[in-house]
């Protein structure tokens, strides 16, 4: 007998397989971060076809075999269209799924993390915010859900920093997840904060992502 899961989860990654399949990372609220198989999805009348494009929000069901997963079937709740039609957007969209593929694991809480990641996603078709702000919020916010956020030097806490800048640091280390993404910052913070972000990610994330470098040179 066929034992079956459901997950809630978001799609980081899809690799082609064959000639028709797809290998997919799912970013879950129940296992962590996890592979699975959908057979025939590259196939044009494949109802596992648009379901397991990256962005896809939803429930999926999986076949649990001895060694991977297998896609059953998918109920989508969000596939973020919007995103995939802006260019840029759907870069910084990318970067923030590659982020989430190196520093999430499977079979670990990853709550908190799907919960961002779902969130910035939705922040980035928003018009009324800028896409380097939600990326910075997303990049601390990240750094401090995994445990590694290391504060802000006391150098610049005293007053190399904007008081305004350090104010919008702390909010966001301390912030909900669901009221991250509600405020808007002037130029001047803006820039301050792409210097303490760029600080954050070099410290934390240290590695390249293809999205970003893709992303600086737009």
């Amino acid at each position: 007998m066929q034992e079956f899961v459901v997950v809630t989860g978001i799609v980081l990654k899809t690799v082609p397989i064959g000639e028709y399949d797809r290998r997919v990372l799912i970013l879950t609220k129940e296992r962590g971060k996890i592979a699975a198989f959908a057979k025939g999805a590259r196939r044009q009348n494949s109802r596992l076809m648009a379901s397991t494009n990256l962005f896809v929000f939803g429930e999926f069901k999986l076949y649990e075999g001895k060694t991977s997963y297998n896609i059953m079937e998918a109920n989508i709740s969000n596939y973020f269209e919007t995103l995939r039609e802006d260019f840029e957007g759907a870069y910084y969209g990318m970067y923030f799924l590659e982020v989430m593929d190196y520093y999430t694991k499977e079979n670990n809480d990853e709550v908190e993390m799907l919960k961002l990641l779902y969130q910035s996603l939705k922040a980035l078709q928003s018009e009324s915010l800028k896409n380097e702000l939600i990326r910075y919020i997303f990049e601390v916010k990240s750094i401090v859900i995994n445990g590694e956020f290391p504060g802000i030097p006391e150098t610049d806490r005293a007053g190399r920093l904007m008081a305004s800048t350090v104010y919008t640091i702390d909010y966001i280390v301390a912030s909900t997840i669901e009221k991250l993404y509600t405020f808007t910052v002037t130029e001047e913070v803006l820039n301050e904060l792409r210097m303490m972000a760029s600080y954050y990610r070099k410290r934390c994330l240290d590695r390249n992502f293809k999205s970003l470098e893709i992303l600086d040179m737009l």
